[in-house]
């Protein structure tokens, strides 16, 4: 990868990192801003249900739109809507404010992800694509680790501080890809792609998901959902868990999350590029999967704090590799434009987002042991259709086999 493309995905990494911060800003600060507004555990259960639901809408539209006019501006669009809804949520004195806030954001930071994506499939080969996934992962990880404790840090000021200061950070983000990122897909490939019809095919279209179900990306979509939801079963429900089951207090339950943000990002930054081009990004799903199912079933047998953290510490390093691969896979197999390929992988995991924290705490209210063992049927789900697809064969796909003909 040459020094051009590690600035580029520097930039992209750091704008990754701004928008997950914010997202791990809002966690901790959220429910004493709804309870200061008067509401209660509905209200930010449907806050929260808001923002995955519009990044669902929205992402095909967003990596769509950038197949037409590039990545760039769609990614501006992305960052400066992000930090324009994060002042929104500083300034909200009422609880309709945070919901337009909440929605917006969904809507206009949902740009960025799938516009990163497809920046990087088109910027680097396919040998590079896995290692170029994992640090966009690793960098999304980041933010979700730290933004957190950051948020509780500057919410001893004032609860509406953090929003604040996420702005400001998307501000600096918003300038870097303005002075220092080139755009990835020049005018003469948007103008092959409106020959070949994207540009009479409308921006938001329910087709695109039914083709791409029974396109060969149809399987690996539904892995991105698998492996969404195996993790977010129990990942909202893990703090209740171990208060509840062990007792344990918030530098303990901290601690917990800690190791399963810092094991995930090293996973994705470290072992995913190395790994896939060794092994390929199918046998790392398989893998991912089986390893990840086993180690969901640890969680429960682990009786003691130690053996908790090494379990979780354990199916955070196994399913780390999970989305880089299932991603970097759907971009060499597709069919279809990389911008709405990645905008619909982006809908499948935001899929996984929706559904896995309601059904995990659901059934926590039957057994405690119930959300990890949903998990695990999510992953081994993940498995059998890795195995059983006819698709996800080892075959190249269509970009490696037009390469061989020239």
């Amino acid at each position: 990868m040459g020094t051009g493309s590690r600035k580029n995905l520097f930039i992209l990494s750091f704008t990754l990192v701004v928008v997950t911060l914010g997202f791990g800003l809002v966690m901790p600060i959220m429910p004493f801003y709804v309870e200061e507004l008067g509401a209660g555990g509905t209200e930010l259960g449907l806050l929260v249900a808001s923002y995955a639901v519009m990044r669902l809408i929205f992402g095909p539209i967003w990596g769509s739109l950038s197949d037409r006019i590039g990545r760039k501006p769609v990614l501006l669009v992305g960052i400066l809507g992000y930090g324009v809804t994060m002042v929104g949520f500083g300034l909200a004195t009422q609880l309709w404010m945070m919901f337009v806030a909440r929605i917006l954001s969904g809507v206009l930071s949902s740009a960025t992800s799938p516009t990163t994506m497809a920046y990087i499939s088109d910027s680097t080969s396919e040998e590079e694509r896995g290692a170029g996934m994992g640090l966009l992962g690793a960098a999304a990880g980041l933010g979700t680790i730290f933004g957190p404790a950051l948020g509780g840090l500057l919410a001893k000021y004032s609860l509406s501080t953090p929003f604040f200061v996420a702005a400001g950070l998307s501000l600096l983000a918003m300038l870097f890809i303005v002075l220092f990122l080139p755009e990835s897909l020049p005018k003469e490939a948007r103008a092959e792609k409106e020959g070949a019809g994207t540009a009479d095919q409308p921006i938001f279209d329910l087709r695109a998901w039914r083709d791409a179900l029974f396109s060969p990306i149809g399987s690996l979509l539904a892995l991105a959902f698998f492996a969404t939801a195996g993790t977010m079963t129990f990942y909202g429900i893990l703090g209740l868990y171990a208060l509840d089951r062990f007792g344990y207090g918030t530098e303990q339950v901290g601690l917990i999350f800690t190791v399963l943000g810092l094991v995930t990002v090293t996973g994705q930054g470290a072992i995913v590029g190395p790994f896939t081009k060794l092994y390929g990004d199918l046998k790392m799903i398989k893998a991912g999967f089986l390893l990840s199912a086993v180690c969901l079933l640890g969680v429960v047998l682990a009786d003691r704090y130690a053996l908790l953290l090494l379990a979780i510490a354990l199916f955070s390093l196994f399913s780390a590799v999970l989305i880089p691969a299932i991603t970097s896979l759907t971009s060499k197999r597709t069919t279809m434009s990389q911008g709405v390929t990645m905008g619909l992988n982006n809908s499948f995991i935001s899929l996984g987002r929706i559904a896995g924290p309601p059904l995990g705490g659901f059934v926590f209210d039957f057994h405690w042991g119930l959300p990890f063992a949903g998990g695990a049927l999510f992953m081994l789900a993940g498995l059998l259709a890795s195995l059983a697809s006819r698709s996800l064969s080892d075959q190249p796909g269509p970009l490696h086999a037009l390469s061989r003909h020239h």
